[in-house]
Order: C-alpha cells, then structure tokens, then sequence
C-alpha cells in the first residue's frame, strides 16, 4: 500500500459532552482483585465459546506491576469458560527477556506463568490476516497459532506507555499478536530506522493490526481491563518501569473495545491535577488520544458509553463519581 500520512490531532483529547454516536455498555467494580476480575468478566462472557484464548501481558522478569499471575491462576480455576483456556503471547521485537522462544519460556517461569499452557503463538511461524479499511496495511502478520483458537478474552494492565501514550486493551491485542519480527516490525519500523515510528503513525498502525485479531474473532471477543499500579511505564519495561504514582481505580469490563479504553482515559482525566498529572502528561505526550479516535474511525466501536458500576446495585455512574473515593499515591520522584 502507498504510504499516506497520519492524522494531526491524535494529541487531543475529546471530553464526553462533545462526542457523537451510539453507546455501549462498560461495567466498572473497585474490587480490585480476582474476584473483581471474575465479577467483571461474568458481565462480558457470554460469547466465550469452543477453544479460548486469555491474552493478557506476562511481563519481563519480576516486573512489578503486570496482573499477578497468581491472580489469573485463580479466575481461570474458577470461571467455566476458562478452565480449558490457553494464555497466549508473542515473542518481543526487542532484544530482552521475552525476545526468543526459549528466553520468553524461562521468563514465564519466573513470573509464576507456569500453572497453566502458555502459548507463545509465533513459535511456529506466522500467518497473516487482513486489515480491513487500513490506510497503513492491508493485511498484518501474527503468530500462526493465532488461529488455533475460537474466542479471544483480552485481559489487560492499563498503564501508560513510553512510545503509546498508555496501553489498554488496543495495545494489547495490536502489539501482543503480532508476531515478534515481522508484524511488530510492520508496526515500529520506518525508512530503516527499527523504532522510527511515532505518534499519531504509531497508534494508527497498533490500532489497524488491533482490527485484523477483531475482525478474526468477530463477536469472540470481550475485555477486561486492570487500572491497578499504573505506571507511566508499560511492564516490557520490568524492573525499570517508573515508580508507580497514580492511584489504582477499579476494573473495567466490555464487549466494546473503543468503549473500554475510552472509560479507562476518562477515568484518569476525572481525577484531581495531582492525582493525574504523570499518567496523563504521559498519554498528551504521545499523542495517545489516536488510539481512541482511530478505533472509532475504524468501526471498532463506539467511544460513548454507559458506565455501570456493579458495587452499587448496577446503577449507572458518571467518571467523576467513580474516582471520587480513590487514595492518591504519595509522590515518588
């Protein structure tokens, strides 16, 4: 495909008064916990059918904000759907702990992955599948296990990102399905430089590569996302990850993937100056906000929702009254 160029405004930020379209359902819970998870999860699950894939960050070694394994372990043990169901991972496209199979393998051990089958999905090769409506793709390649599977649960950290601005469950599935050479290379190369692509480029292309894993599992697919330990830093980064100093919120679930990282960003803009400011500089800076407007703009889903908070007798509530309990984190610099 020729190459186009990419939106200019990835770095605004649209509050809900100005947005346009129809809404879908997220549920939120402050439990943050396995129980949490699973009371989210049992809201969303309905779909998950025949051989399932958990697509969630497994994290580098002793990385200290990833969803602990432990925690997994238990939902997994507990939920029906789930007790035959596979985590799956890609290996990285930095040279690290998860950058070969057998690197990736050893640092699953170490973080207590090793309870259940982990699938490191580009072992054996890729298979490409197409992006639909892309202007940067029209197809993005995968590791060749991915079609092994019938539904897909995409459990995610959300947490910022050094190059994304934050990765919710767009970066999940866009960067965390491709395969390690070539898909990730598709996404963060650009004229000979390995990591040359940046902004609003980069999260269109995380998002087009998000639309082929979608479209694969059409109506498969349900997200949770984990607003726990929140650093600036995504878990690739391990144990340099910036000190955690945002506040942990809740756990968010839905069918509705545009829904639920948009419920995720406006949870954080809801809290205090104080409690925001690295978590959101960082998102600003990025030019995160085009993940959002992208998926939107893909037909990924809608960007309005209605916010149901299951603690309360499942009534609807607004960002603002969902944070407005949380412990702010002392300030670490």
């Amino acid at each position: 495909m020729a190459e186009v160029k990419a939106a200019v405004n990835g770095n605004v930020y649209v509050p809900a008064e100005a947005r346009t379209g129809n809404e879908s359902i997220v549920y939120f819970t402050r439990d943050i916990s396995p129980e949490g998870i699973r009371k989210a999860y049992e809201k969303v699950c309905a779909k998950m059918t025949g051989k399932v894939a958990v697509k969630l960050h497994t994290g580098e070694k002793n990385g200290p904000n990833f969803v602990p394994a432990s925690w997994v372990k238990e939902v997994m043990e507990n939920e029906e759907t789930l007790k035959d169901a596979v985590i799956v991972e890609t290996n990285t496209y930095y040279v690290g702990d998860r950058y070969t199979t057998e690197e990736h393998r050893d640092t699953l051990k170490v973080n207590g992955w090793d309870f259940c089958k982990v699938d490191i999905m580009d072992e054996d090769g890729t298979v490409d599948l197409p992006v639909k409506g892309g202007k940067w793709f029209d197809h993005m390649t995968h590791g060749s296990h991915m079609t092994d599977y019938d539904s897909l649960f995409v459990l995610t950290h959300f947490k910022g990102h050094t190059m994304g601005g934050f990765g919710g469950s767009n970066k999940n599935i866009g960067i965390g399905c491709a395969d390690g050479r070539i898909g990730k290379g598709m996404i963060h190369a650009k004229n000979g430089d390995e990591w040359g692509v940046v902004q609003e480029e980069l999260m269109e292309k995380i998002t087009e590569s998000t639309k082929a894993t979608i479209d694969f599992f059409g109506e498969n697919v349900t997200y949770v996302n984990v607003m726990r330990n929140m650093s600036v830093s995504c878990d690739c980064e391990g144990l340099a990850a910036q000190p955690v100093v945002t506040p942990n919120v809740g756990i968010l679930a839905s069918t509705d993937i545009c829904a639920i990282d948009t419920a995720c960003v406006d949870l954080i803009h809801a809290m205090t100056e104080e409690q925001h400011h690295d978590l959101w500089q960082r998102m600003e800076s990025r030019h995160g906000f085009r993940q959002l407007s992208y998926m939107k703009e893909m037909g990924m889903g809608n960007d309005r929702y209605i916010l149901i908070d299951l603690d309360n007798g499942e009534v609807r509530i607004t960002p603002k009254e969902a944070v407005k309990d949380v412990k702010p984190f002392k300030r670490v610099r």
